[in-house]
């Protein structure tokens, strides 16, 4: 792998150990997960925030697509199967929300899953390969953090703090 600043190498260690929990997903009892979702998603919200990748031209950053469309929903239905009835939340920061008189709703299961294909991507990007690669990747997860899986994260965040508290 890539000589990489320390935040980088935690990233990378944190994206891989979430990806293991969400495909492990069907060993785990609710109260579990919810706790196992607890502790990642918060050290994955820093260390992406934080991530700085130098000596790289950020245009050319792009992740090509590894994870397989019935892999991603096979993923999906294993954790919607542990959360049950508790997987749909209702979302308050949905721009729609402000024109629409019914409730919005999201799923956990699936916000879950949106990080684990920009994570696992990353990962499968990463393996065995270039520095400069390497770097791109970063720069890539980087941005599509910044863009869209942060928000995700923060209200999946959210929802599952609401399971763990009435537990």
């Amino acid at each position: 792998m890539a000589q990489l600043n320390p935040n980088a190498i935690a990233f990378t260690g944190l994206a891989n150990e979430y990806c293991q929990a969400v495909e492990n997903a069907r060993e785990y009892e609710q109260g579990d997960f919810v706790r196992t979702m607890l502790k990642l998603l918060p050290r994955l919200y820093i260390t992406a925030s934080d991530l700085t990748i130098d000596d790289v031209d950020e245009f050319d950053a792009y992740i090509d697509p590894a994870l397989e469309e019935d892999y991603y929903d096979s993923v999906r239905r294993s954790m919607e199967e542990v959360f049950g009835e508790e997987d749909i939340y209702l979302e308050v920061f949905e721009e729609d929300m402000k024109f629409s008189d019914t409730p919005v709703s999201a799923s956990i299961s699936e916000g879950l899953a949106d990080i684990f294909q920009v994570l696992y991507n990353y990962l499968a990007t990463v393996r065995d390969t270039t520095d400069e690669t390497v770097k791109l990747a970063l720069v890539s997860v980087r941005d599509d953090f910044k863009s869209y899986w942060s928000s995700t994260l923060c209200n999946v965040l959210r929802a599952l703090n609401a399971i763990a508290v009435r537990e």
